[in-house]
């Protein structure tokens, strides 16, 4: 004999995926923040907060930037990073400059000071790992996870695909 849910039980099933621990977004906000707890105690002997240490190290890859640049590496708007170069600049890591060709681009290098401070940052990932208690292949899928995950949200966020929309942008026609 087969029973029939009742639509009672159908709604609870379906309010389950609304607790707050089925959320994978929160799992990620949860472990972000762990990690910027983590960087917090590490990177102190740097003088360098999370987002700082973020900057610097794609200006030690990359050398001198665009602003505008540095901010797509880093997925940040140039609200959120300029005053973090500012503390930088005063810091005696970085140097902005406005380009000659183009006076409205700002470029970002680091100083002598800022290249120098890469060789104490070199232990800050092995730290960082050993923080994890991953082996290093765990650390490296789960790494190869995330930006397939980051992937998907953004092409899912450009195809506004069902559940994607902004609410604010859903009474227009007006796609970007």
């Amino acid at each position: 004999m087969t029973t029939t849910p009742t639509p009672g039980a159908e709604a609870s099933a379906g309010e389950e995926f609304l607790r707050l621990d089925r959320q994978i977004c929160f799992s990620l906000h949860a472990a972000s923040r762990a990690f910027n707890s983590v960087y917090r105690i590490v990177l102190k002997d740097l003088g360098l907060t999370y987002p700082q240490y973020l900057v610097m190290l794609v200006l030690w890859e990359h050398g001198e930037l665009p602003v505008k640049s540095l901010g797509e590496h880093l997925r940040l708007d140039s609200g959120t990073l300029s005053p973090l170069l500012k503390r930088l600049e005063a810091a005696g890591l970085v140097r902005r400059e406005r380009s000659r060709e183009d006076e409205r681009s700002v470029h970002v290098r680091p100083t002598e000071e800022g290249t120098a401070l890469k060789q104490r940052a070199l232990l800050v990932p092995t730290r960082i790992a050993a923080s994890t208690g991953f082996e290093l292949e765990e650390v490296m899928d789960l790494q190869a996870r995330l930006d397939r995950l980051t992937h998907a949200l953004d092409e899912a966020a450009l195809q506004e695909a069902p559940g994607c929309v902004d609410p604010a942008d859903q009474g227009s026609s007006r796609r970007t």
